[in-house]
Formats: structure tokens, C-alpha cells, sequence
């Protein structure tokens, strides 16, 4: 895949015009096929991924997140991810609407609220229902994130005039996310509706600066504060990229004021010992920055993700939670660290990293859970997508 030789001076005179009207220029395009994801093998995945991960009724389904099927389990990140595969296979014809509509018509029978959108973060089997208690009647931003977007997709690809409203409901769902999951002062993702209540209104879940998607949503909902919410979310990578060599960022971070103070958090303050290092979380980033690259070549991306791929260049151990400063810190090798470095070497062209990195999204689905074979899917999906324009 060839550049111009003058893309780099386009892509600055572009930001330059937008900085002066103050507007947003975006180039979207699909990511492109890469040499080593092969249609066949992608479609495999996918069969195996949805047989194992889809589970539900003929008419509403769910991407279940534990292996008892007395006591599945979901959670709306997991929903987010599902939607967002079922939009890429169908963009790449391995899949109908079908499977879309199973999983959107499930998002809806889980929202909070008639008068609230967003989805309740997790569900579990009582009987023969899936239901979320009061504990769990609140959201996890980056699945409502990645449900919206997908509904975007999902609009572009076949249109608004059927059973289901995808435009109707993308719009709805994304008003929500704008009233009650963006910070009013930083004008980032704040880690779901309940924070401000809790006294984390402050937190900062990294991999939730999906400046694509906020890039998306300004051009689809024609609401100007969406620009605002990609341009910090941009600043603010760029921040925490430049804090450690590495260019690694920690699963949750601390920001606050308009001018984005950043702040560290202590381990287990939020979710696990490692909250305050590169883990299960932050792991995504590599995928969601090198996606923004893809979809708008914006060279801040391009730097952020060039830094964290350099980095891993040396290392011998890609598949596990790393310190800030470059320490491994397990011995376990998962796919939900190593596939959205694969994605990301593609990503940006970096062929001697693709090489490395070509057998992580090739390899068959690991058994080591929903989150590694569903990170592996989705990053699979955006690396094999062709360009249909």
C-alpha cells in the first residue's frame, strides 16, 4: 500500500484550514485489506466466534461472557463489540442484517430506561431471562461507545427503512451519551453515567478516547460539541503518550479543568492491581488509536501509535500487562494484547511489525475466554475489511 509522496503536506494543510473555520475536516474510508488476512480465514473465525460467543433467542441475541449456560453472564462492552462484528462481516459479506438486528433488538430490551438509552452494563440468566439488577442499572461508557458506532455503520450500510431505526436510534443513543457520559469540563468519556454520582467524575478510562468515533459523531449528528469532544480526546492521548518513553498509558488515569490536569490513580482503586499500568484495558488502545489513523490518517494518531510499536519492537513479550515504564509484569501471553498490535502494525504500514506481528491475527481463536477471542475478532474484522467504495 503505497502513500503519495505529498499525503503528509495534505494532511497538514488540511488541519491548518479546519483550525481557521474552525471546523473538522474527515476523510473516512474503510481500513484496507492487508496481505496476510485472508477472506477464508476470516470468515472461519468468525463462524467459530459466532457459535461459541453468540448465545439468545432467534429474535434477540447476546455475546455471552462466561462459559455456564445456567449462569451466562453479559455486559454492554460485550454487546458493543458484538455489533461492531456483525457491521464489518456483513461490510465484507460474510454475514446478513440478521445477526445485526439480533444483537441491536438485545441492546434494546437492556437499556437503563424508557427515558435513558444508554445500556445497562451488565446482565445475568435467572431462569430463562437475562436481567440486570439494581446494582447494574447504570452504564460502562465504552460499551455505549462502540453500540452507537455500530449503529452508524450499520445505517451507512443498509439504510434506516426497516423494522429497525438505526439512524433514529443512533442519534438517541449518542444525545445520551453526550448528557450523561461526557465530562462538562475536560469534554472527555467519562467512565459511565454513575461517576459524577460516585465521586469519580474525574476518571479517565484511556482506551475511551475513540477520537474516530467522536469524529463520526460530529459528522453524523451535525452537533459541532462532538469536534470538541475528538479534539481533547486527541490532546489528551497526546499527553499520556508523552509521559514515558514507552508511550504506554494506564488502564484509568485521573483528569481534570478545562486546561486537563492529569493525575495517577493507586492499584485496585478501580477494578484490579493493575489500574494504574498497561493492562486489560489499555491494551485496546494501540487498536482504537490505530484505527483512528485508518479512518482520517491523522498523524498525531500516526505518532502515538508509531511510539507504543517501537517500543514493543524490542520487547520479547507482547501478551501481557506491562508497567508504564517498560517492565513486564505477568508471564501469560493473551490475544487481547497482541492482536491490537498486529492491527496496529498494519495499520500504519509498518511492514517489518506486520510481519512479527501476522501470526497473532491469523492464529485460531485462543480458549482463554470472551475477551481475547472477541478483542482478536474485531481487530481480525478491521484489519480484513476491503474497501468497497
Amino acid at each position: 500500500m503505497k502513500r503519495h509522496r505529498y499525503q503528509w503536506l495534505i494532511a497538514g494543510l488540511i488541519l491548518i484550514v479546519t483550525a481557521v473555520i474552525g471546523g473538522v475536516v474527515w476523510v473516512n474510508q474503510p481500513p484496507k485489506a492487508t496481505e496476510t488476512v485472508k477472506h477464508r480465514m476470516v470468515k472461519t473465525h468468525y463462524h467459530n466466534w459466532k457459535k461459541t460467543y453468540l448465545k439468545g433467542s432467534d429474535q434477540a441475541k447476546f455475546v455471552v461472557t462466561n462459559g455456564a449456560e445456567r449462569h451466562y453472564q453479559t455486559l454492554s462492552e460485550a454487546q458493543g463489540y458484538g455489533m461492531l462484528i456483525a457491521v464489518f462481516a456483513a461490510q465484507q459479506d460474510l454475514d446478513d442484517r440478521r445477526t445485526f438486528d439480533q444483537l441491536t433488538r438485545y441492546y434494546l430490551a437492556h437499556r437503563i430506561s424508557a427515558d435513558n438509552p444508554l445500556m445497562a452494563w451488565r446482565q445475568s440468566r435467572h431462569g430463562n431471562e437475562m436481567v440486570s439488577g439494581r446494582s447494574e442499572q447504570s452504564s460502562a461508557t465504552d460499551g455505549d461507545l462502540d453500540i452507537a458506532y455500530a449503529l452508524i455503520l450499520a445505517d451507512e450500510l443498509w439504510g434506516s427503512d426497516g423494522a429497525l431505526n438505526y439512524a433514529k436510534l443512533a442519534r438517541k443513543l449518542i444525545a445520551a451519551i453526550g448528557e450523561r457520559e461526557i465530562n462538562p469540563v475536560t469534554k472527555l468519556p467519562q467512565v459511565g453515567d454513575w461517576a459524577a454520582k460516585s465521586g469519580f467524575r474525574d476518571l479517565l478510562r484511556p482506551s475511551d478516547l475513540i477520537t474516530a468515533y467522536f469524529r463520526k459523531f460530529a459528522a453524523f449528528t451535525k452537533d459541532g460539541s462532538w469536534t470538541r469532544v475528538a479534539q481533547n480526546s486527541q490532546r489528551a492521548l497526546k499527553q499520556l503518550s508523552s509521559q514515558h518513553a514507552s508511550g504506554l498509558m494506564a488502564d484509568f488515569v485521573t483528569v481534570s479543568g478545562p486546561q486537563l490536569k492529569f493525575g495517577t490513580v493507586e492499584p485496585k482503586q478501580v477494578d484490579s492491581e493493575y489500574d494504574h499500568q498497561y493492562g486489560f484495558n489499555a491494551c485496546r488502545i494501540p487498536w482504537r488509536v490505530a484505527y483512528d489513523y485508518q479512518m482520517s490518517q491523522s498523524p498525531v494518531s500516526y505518532e502515538i501509535v508509531k511510539k507504543m510499536l517501537r517500543f514493543f519492537k524490542h520487547e520479547k513479550q507482547l501478551g501481557t500487562v506491562y508497567s508504564l515504564t517498560g517492565q513486564p509484569l505477568e508471564s501469560y501471553d493473551n490475544a487481547a494484547f497482541t492482536t491490537p498490535l498486529a492491527y496496529a502494525a498494519y495499520a500504519t504500514n509498518d511492514h517489518q511489525l506486520s510481519e512479527r506481528y501476522a501470526p497473532e491475527l491469523s492464529k485460531k481463536l485462543v480458549k482463554q475466554g470472551y475477551y481475547p477471542a472477541t478483542i482478536h475478532m474485531v481487530t481480525l474484522l478491521t484489519s480484513g475489511s476491503i474497501n468497497t467504495k
